[in-house]
């Protein structure tokens, strides 16, 4: 596996090694203990996966409190996918990272707890994965805009099809009682 580390510390980029062949390609999608050997030393819970269609734009969503870490990755399709670190105290709060992942690179991006992730579908259809380290649970349901202009996040989309919740989430200025603790030193 192909590790790469993001401008957001904890935030990394994995290729899993494919094996391909006449018959097609094969590749571990997650194997604990080659992923604890690299930093991800999760317990997934849970497995979702979301069905878009171009445009959808999912996010920026995080848990607070019960912080969730996710290992994302398309087996369908391309996403423009991102992170953005709000926990308070940081010294990259309020920076985003993304990157491309698509069925054809094979990439996961594996967003620690303390993060809010979203993503937009740039192809006509995709079907995510993301493994969580907790459970959903609505009661610690937070968004942030994701168009919020302190996030200098380069969307490849201008006009998004958004859920209503989505097209009326705060900025990041306007989350403080939403966000994680402090980051401890």
């Amino acid at each position: 596996m192909t590790v790469t580390e993001t401008k957001l510390a904890g935030v990394l980029v994995l290729e899993p090694r494919v094996f391909s062949d006449a018959r097609g390609e094969f590749f571990e999608s997650y194997r604990a203990d080659a992923y604890a050997s690299v930093g991800v030393d999760v317990v997934f819970v849970q497995d979702n996966v979301s069905v878009s269609r171009r445009g959808v734009l999912r996010g920026l969503h995080f848990q607070h409190p019960h912080g969730q870490a996710k290992l994302v990755y398309p087996v369908r399709g391309e996403i423009f996918d991102v992170a953005v670190d709000i926990r308070a105290g940081s010294p990259t709060f309020g920076r985003a990272a993304w990157t491309v992942l698509s069925e054809k690179n094979r990439r996961q991006l594996f967003i620690p707890a303390g993060f809010a992730h979203g993503f937009v579908v740039t192809s006509d259809e995709a079907i995510v994965v993301y493994k969580c380290s907790t459970y959903y649970d609505a009661s610690c349901e937070h968004s942030l805009r994701w168009n919020d202009p302190s996030l200098r996040i380069p969307w490849p989309v201008t006009d998004p099809i958004l859920s209503p919740k989505d097209a009326a989430a705060p900025l990041l200025s306007e989350l403080s009682g939403s966000l994680p603790p402090p980051v401890e030193e």
